[in-house]
């Protein structure tokens, strides 16, 4: 699914035009991305966290070369999926009892 079939599927659903629809998106995304470059962490329920995590410096090595190099720590973010999210994506997800797919807000 790319953005913008979530603008659509988001405008079917709520009745918005897909050009405010993709403002709000825009928005969303946007606010997340400053959010996690402040090393904030966001926190949505039933859907699931994004956090920044600082990774450690560690050795590897060059795979053509073999040769030891130096890999600096840095900061990178993460997504932990919720408990529900992670029931529903196990039960198949989006199919309901009529055999369509669930909208998503």
């Amino acid at each position: 699914m790319t953005k913008a079939d979530l603008v659509e599927q988001i405008a079917e659903a709520t009745g918005l035009t897909k050009k405010d629809t993709a403002v709000v998106v825009d928005g969303f995304l946007e606010a997340v991305k400053q959010a996690l470059a402040r090393e904030q962490n966001i926190e949505i329920r039933g859907f699931g966290s994004f956090k920044v995590k600082q990774r450690k410096a560690r050795k590897a090595r060059n795979p053509r070369t073999g040769e030891a190099v130096h890999v600096p720590g840095r900061m990178v973010p993460t997504f932990k999926p919720s408990k529900e999210l992670k029931e529903l994506v196990m039960q198949g997800g989006g199919a309901t009892a009529s055999g369509g797919s669930a909208p998503v807000y």
